[in-house]
């Protein structure tokens, strides 16, 4: 639709009917306006997955890898191909508008949602980002970079002050944005909640109105992060153009309508907003009929989410042994122990409004089974690092009421009475917009599977518990968190658990050998989110056996599959890290398997940096990121061999806690206020500014295969580089260069060539550059090219 044309039906909207358009109808949905054909617009989370308007296990959606591993893949195409899937996942699913990527930058690997976000390098961020949203638009779906601006930390996440200098918010942390304006045109950008240099985002006219929409030409929606909007005028004047979620906001109940009818905000400012957002619904159909394609995710997505997860695995380190290198695994191997909790609880996701459900996960363990049928994989989870306990595995829990697998959810009002009922899975229990009207409390119900002796059951969530197992009473108990977390989002981040003891007997389990467990639930509060989840633990865990049996099991093997990493637990919106360790003695079960089988390969699952004191004695190290619901069946493809580990580090890795270049108290804000005085230091720049090795550096990875630079030329703001496959193998390489004086990152291609073939790839460099620098990694720079 032409700019006239919106025009015109602008002109057709009173003040009241326009205002009205600038706050959300609920939580994810837009107002409609049928006076001029425009009908409600959806909005949904979306940096890995495309979740839709319910937080439910049930509503299943594609998984991919997150955004720590397509920057990892240093691949545009892959970029391109990611953004396209979330383009479909949003059509499915009746979604206009999906609310990513995040483009914010690694600033500090103690950073809780680095997961989340693509690289340390702004100029990677911004061409990986720019091929996600050109992807998502290519659906006619909008796509939102956000959060805008320097929102890096998640400590005091919605009030902390950003002190930042001007040449470092330009070089650093507006790069992004300012290059996926330049290249992808999104169709929305979010305004984060932090301030940046005295004035909250969401009311910033400068960055905004002046840099954003101006200095950028730029004639998108800027919308508000979830709760962001503060004022009526200020905001209104800052370049705010949609507040959510509504339907309460500021600019809610003609506050924003009168606000313009008394000459605060002037009608032409009200104009602006309401011509971009009509702007916006007709890039994405919201004049049209079309309804959602609906239906499961498709099948056919699932290679091309293991492809793309493959290709953002690094391979570290793989060294030789007995003559030959410990990877690939020959696929004739006769026993292959795998260990590690991460083998069976994967971490593919991290935690906070990212999550989605997928329809399924591939364990590692699950991977390697399916891909090696002849031969013996032994599994031995080691030791256990997750805070809560684990899951009722669906498998062994039924409905009471006989429709199958699953737990019974009875919604109870203050009297007791059932005012309805649903059958959930086992997964923690989340309802956004807070419990149905009416109910005061929630029953859960399930028979669960189980063997006669000791159990360990636990609940968690605020609120007040009941439970009862087989008819017994086994727990009434007030559940509260020992510290008071503002964050709303805090009883899903973070919920407090309480555990119990039952000894099964006989007489508890049915003729099925199963036990009833019932459990009620009254939450704090049953508006806003609301969150409960069970655990289970068959039986008192001893540490040393379990450590002990895994190393058994490592020293009787041909080759040792460790799977160690983090969880949604320790990585996670609302809170940033407070180590870089393992979680739990991960890094003992990996020493002590080490010493046993010197084929060992440590397979890391994690979003972000992690110190691995092993490293340099672990004969292969794969990093596989959060590695989505294909996520075994990619590393089975990779470990064997079938699939090149393509991806190089996007951030680095530091070797010890003191190398940090923003270490922990430089994520904390002092006083309201985070100042960035390390400029534009950051990442390997702040490595190489100080003289600090880290373990591994950014753009390092190997491959399957070798390749020798032989030439580099330039033409213009091209650099053209030539280089041969050496290996035995087809392989892949991520061509890198350098701007020399200061080192940074100018440029970068992949390239593919078989076994001995030689290769030409083209790169495109930032202009004004002076000596370049060609090579693998930042560290590994083969060739020099003048200017």
């Amino acid at each position: 639709m032409d700019e006239e044309r919106l025009r015109s039906l602008l002109a057709e909207l009173s003040t009241a009917e326009k205002a009205r358009l600038l706050t959300g109808a609920d939580f994810w949905t837009l107002h409609p306006a049928p006076g001029i054909g425009l009908r409600s617009l959806v909005l949904s989370d979306g940096p890995n997955g495309v979740r839709g308007t319910t937080w439910d296990e049930r509503d299943t959606a594609l998984l991919l890898p997150v955004a720590s591993a397509l920057g990892a893949t240093w691949d545009r195409a892959a970029a391109r191909t990611a953004g396209e899937l979330f383009g479909d996942e949003a059509r499915r699913r009746g979604v206009h508008v999906v609310l990513a990527p995040t483009v914010n930058v690694h600033r500090s690997p103690f950073g809780g949602r680095n997961f989340e976000n693509f690289s340390e390098d702004p100029l990677l961020i911004g061409e990986i980002g720019a091929e996600v949203v050109a992807g998502v638009q290519s659906r006619g779906v909008g796509a939102t970079p956000k959060h805008f601006v320097a929102n890096d930390t998640e400590t005091e996440r919605f009030t902390y002050d950003a002190v930042v200098d001007e040449r470092t918010l330009r070089e650093v942390y507006l790069a992004p944005f300012q290059r996926i304006v330049s290249k992808a045109h999104p169709w929305l950008v979010m305004a984060a909640y932090n301030s940046v240099n005295g004035q909250t985002m969401t009311e910033n006219a400068r960055l905004v109105n002046e840099v954003l929409k101006g200095e950028w030409d730029w004639d998108g929606v800027v919308v508000s992060d979830w709760f962001a909007t503060r004022s009526l005028r200020e905001s209104a004047l800052g370049g705010l153009d949609l507040a959510m979620p509504g339907p309460e906001s500021p600019w809610s109940d003609d506050e924003l309508a009168e606000a313009v009818e008394r000459g605060e905000v002037p009608v032409e400012v009200l104009d602006d907003k309401v011509l971009r957002l009509l702007r916006l619904a007709s890039r994405v159909g919201g004049f049209d009929d079309t309804e959602p394609v609906g239906g499961p995710p498709p099948e056919q997505a699932r290679p091309v989410v293991r492809d793309l997860a493959t290709r953002g695995f690094v391979l570290l380190r793989n060294e030789t042994v007995d003559e030959a290198p410990v990877l690939p695994i020959d696929p004739a191997v006769s026993t292959v122990a795998v260990i590690g909790e991460n083998a069976t609880i994967p971490a593919v996701q991290g935690g906070g409004s990212s999550h989605v459900s997928p329809p399924h996960v591939v364990t590692p363990l699950d991977g390697l089974r399916a891909a090696l049928p002849d031969a013996e994989v032994v599994y031995r989870r080691g030791v256990r690092h997750r805070r809560l306990l684990d899951l009722i595995a669906p498998e062994e829990a039924f409905d009471p009421d006989g429709e199958g697998t699953g737990v019974r959810v009875d919604f109870l009002d203050g009297d007791g009475a059932v005012l309805g009922s649903e059958l959930r899975g086992t997964d923690r229990l989340l309802w956004s917009s807070g419990l149905p009207h009416g109910a005061a409390r929630v029953r859960l119900r399930v028979h669960l599977r189980a063997e006669v002796g000791e159990h360990v059951f636990g609940v968690n969530g605020t609120g007040h518990f009941r439970a009862e197992i087989a008819g017994r009473d086994v727990l009434e108990a007030d559940v509260a968190r020992t510290e008071e977390i503002t964050d709303p989002m805090g009883d899903m981040l973070e919920p407090p658990e309480q555990r119990f003891n039952v000894v099964l007997v006989e007489s508890d389990l049915d003729d099925s050998g199963r036990a009833s467990l019932t459990v009620e639930y009254t939450p704090r509060s049953t508006e806003g989110l609301v969150a409960v989840g069970l655990g289970h633990r068959a039986q008192e865990w001893d540490d040393a056996s379990e450590l002990a049996a895994a190393v058994d099991a490592a020293r009787e093997a041909d080759v040792a599959v460790v799977v160690v990493g983090t969880n949604d637990e320790v990585e996670t919106e609302g809170r940033d890290r407070t180590s870089l360790d393992l979680p739990g003695a991960q890094d003992a079960l990996v020493r002590e398997v080490l010493a046993v089988n010197p084929r060992t390969v440590v397979v890391v699952n994690a979003g972000a940096p992690v110190l691995m004191p092993w490293s340099d004695t672990a004969p292969a190290v794969l990093w596989t990121w959060f590695g989505s619901q294909e996520y075994g069946d990619a590393l089975a493809d990779v470990l064997l061999g079938r699939a090149e580990p393509g991806g190089r580090l996007p951030t680095t890795f530091p070797a010890a806690l003191a190398d940090v270049p923003v270490p922990l108290p430089a994520v904390q804000p002092v006083d309201g206020e985070l100042r960035y005085e390390e400029g534009t230091s950051v990442g390997y720049r702040a490595y190489r500014d100080r003289g600090v090795t880290p373990a591994f550096c950014f753009g390092h990875g190997l491959g399957y295969t070798t390749w020798e630079y032989l030439a580099a030329e330039v033409d213009g703001d091209v650099v053209r580089v030539a280089l041969r496959n050496t290996g035995e193998r087809a392989g892949r390489e991520v061509v890198q260069v350098y701007a020399a004086d200061p080192v940074r990152l100018a440029g970068f291609a992949v390239v593919e060539a078989e076994a001995g073939a030689e290769v030409s790839v083209d790169v495109e460099v930032e202009p004004g550059t002076g000596e370049l620098r060609v090579g693998r990694s930042v560290e590994d720079l083969r060739l020099v090219v003048p200017r």
